[in-house]
């Protein structure tokens, strides 16, 4: 009954079951308390930045560039550095770098597996980092911090790998839904970089949960935008465009360049003759001295991207910006202190934009700052959808679609030419890990068993003696079959036996060895098959799971009628055939002028003739 099922008719777009709904109903509760937790991050950072800078009790988010420290805010984020640097020996090493990366490494290396201690110490030292003045955004951590909430929860229930990713996956992009008021750029987020999939068992629970986030965080934090600017005009002309594929690639370059910096940096760290424990202190030096230079690159700077959105920003603070800002952030995150990548690259690509603007069409107040954003931040962290929709989210400008669309583009095209990886892959790579972000079909998964099995086989037929045996199978032993399927008088598959097993058979006298019951050779009874309906696919988990690499191919509706042979071997076909469509150039439509070499002759006549 069950064979009869299977086939073509059993083959559906999804392979998702009704079990996607429990999950799911996990992943709601995983976006409420992410909301809750990016809520006590932002808290705490906006605490600990009162406590550093202005020696006070509060929880608001303020700029560390407003304190009256003079000289001694150099001091504030060495304490700070010293701190993360406790707390990662002492506490999690796990907390080190900027979130995104280490969710990956959970996701693909440990099974989904976060230690509930990361859930505790990631926003507290994130907080204190951020806090006392470190160049970073708050959204690497909460997407670390929210994961680790997804992966302890799914941990507590008995879950495939592939849940425990979902759920993990789920928490991230609810922790940066409820910090952005961005859903919709949350979950893509997930599709290009967390997921490595793109199917609804891991979609809509990762959907649910960035909803829920933002359906929380009305509540808690207020609606968004978080960036409100001008409404732009949606006519954009051809120099408008123009000047989007330059500033793309401009961003393009100075994505390469900063994600190179951040590794430098971290290269220079590796060579001090001192413990990793330290190097966040060094790097709070690198951010207390710039500090003093240009006071506005310190913090998380979300009161500087709303203002760069809807003002031209004097050449001074643009300048701090690419220069004192660019440089303390890749040597403090190069240090291995905790904090995100997002905030900072916004702050880059708007200044970029913003001094590129006096040059450039005028388009309104804050275009070119805009579109640089969504440029730099698409081509850096390698996602260049959730660039274009994260800007749109942010600012509810959707007059943007177009410039961003394509500045982000051609700013894409530039990073993937140009660098082997992103700046959250980077780190992976250097932990001796690899990983594709290239999505595509399965050729196995198009390609069918009738499509490459072997029909011209031998077969034994099971009431066979050893001398007729002999006979048959002799002619064709240089064929190099290693599995002969046993057949009665109708084909119908009732074992198979192997090459080893049946030369033992017919080399001993009178078929002496290697004979199982009733002088026979070891035959194995009801053997594992495949159909010629099944997608190659189903056939390699088949052979994945029985550790065996050929099977007899039967007739599904003819009661295991023998109809062929399938081997690994012949399953490479597909993959051969997927290399030929991306290797061979041929031209298909050839265009041939009247009167030229080899183009028919026209007789003179008419259609009417």
């Amino acid at each position: 009954m069950k064979e009869e099922q299977g086939g073509l008719k059993a083959l559906g777009d999804f392979t998702t079951t009704p079990r996607v709904l429990w999950v799911s109903a996990l992943a709601l509760g995983i976006g409420i308390i992410s909301a809750y937790v990016a809520l006590a991050l932002l808290r705490l950072i906006g605490m600990f930045t009162n406590l550093f800078y202005y020696h006070r009790w509060g929880t608001t988010l303020v700029s560390p560039a407003g304190h009256n420290l003079g000289y001694w805010a150099v001091l504030v984020p060495i304490v700070g550095g010293l701190i993360v640097g406790l707390m990662a020996r002492y506490g999690s090493e796990r907390i080190r770098g900027h979130g995104i990366p280490e969710a990956i490494e959970a996701i693909l290396m440990k099974g989904s597996r976060v230690e509930p201690r990361v859930a505790i110490f990631k926003p507290l030292s994130s907080a204190i980092s951020i806090g006392s003045g470190g160049p970073f955004g708050a959204e690497g951590p909460i997407i670390m911090t929210g994961g680790a909430c997804g992966s302890i929860i799914a941990q507590l229930f008995h879950l495939t790998a592939s849940e425990r990713k979902t759920l993990l996956v789920a928490g991230a992009a609810a922790g940066m839904s409820a910090t952005f008021a961005a859903p919709l750029a949350s979950v893509l987020l997930a599709v290009e970089l967390l997921l490595f999939e793109w199917k609804p068992r891991s979609f809509i629970p990762t959907a649910v949960a960035s909803v829920t986030a933002a359906a929380a965080r009305r509540y808690l934090l207020g609606f968004g935008p978080l960036f409100p600017v001008p409404q732009h005009s949606l006519q954009i002309g051809p120099k408008g465009l123009l000047a989007c594929v330059l500033v793309g690639l401009l961003a393009g370059v100075l994505s390469a360049i900063v994600t190179q910096a951040v590794y430098a940096s971290e290269d220079a760290f590796a060579k001090l003759p001192i413990h990793w424990m330290w190097w966040p202190l060094i790097g709070g030096l690198a951010i207390g001295v710039g500090g003093l230079i240009f006071p506005e690159a310190l913090g998380v700077g979300y009161d500087m991207i709303g203002t760069m959105l809807q003002h031209q920003l004097p050449v001074r603070m643009l300048a701090g910006i690419l220069l004192v800002k660019s440089a303390i952030w890749a040597i403090s995150l190069g240090s291995g202190t905790s904090g995100g990548v997002l905030a900072p690259l916004l702050m880059m690509g708007g200044a970029l934009g913003a001094s590129l603007s006096p040059v450039l069409p005028n388009e309104g107040a804050g275009f070119w700052a805009l579109v640089g954003m969504g440029a730099v931040l698409g081509s850096t962290m390698g996602s260049p959808f959730t660039g274009v929709v994260f800007m749109i989210e942010v600012t509810h400008d959707v007059n943007m679609i177009l410039p961003l669309l394509t500045t982000v583009l051609v700013a894409h095209t530039f990073t993937v030419l140009v660098l082997k990886r992103s700046i959250l892959t980077e780190k992976i790579s250097r932990h001796g890990y690899h990983l594709t972000r290239e999505y595509s079909f399965d050729p196995l998964e198009i390609l069918f068993v009738r499509e490459v099995m072997r029909t011209n086989v031998v077969a034994i037929p099971e009431n066979a003696e050893h001398e007729g045996l002999s006979h048959s199978v002799s002619k064709n032993r240089q064929r190099g079959q290693s599995l002969y399927p046993v057949v009665d008088d109708d084909l119908r598959v009732t074992g198979v036996v192997t090459g080893r097993h049946l030369k033992e058979f017919l080399d001993a006298p009178n078929g002496a060895g290697g004979k199982g019951e009733g002088g026979k050779p070891l035959l194995e009874r009801n053997p594992i098959v495949a159909y010629p309906d099944e997608p190659l696919r189903a056939v390699v988990y088949r052979m994945a799971e029985t550790g065996r690499t050929r099977f007899p191919v039967v007739d599904r509706t003819d009661s295991r009628k023998l109809v062929g042979m399938i081997s690994l071997r012949d399953l490479l076909h597909a993959r051969v055939r997927a290399m030929e469509e991306e290797r061979k150039r041929e031209r298909v439509l050839r265009i041939r002028l009247p009167g030229a070499p080899g183009a028919p002759v026209s007789s003179g006549r008419g259609l009417g003739s």
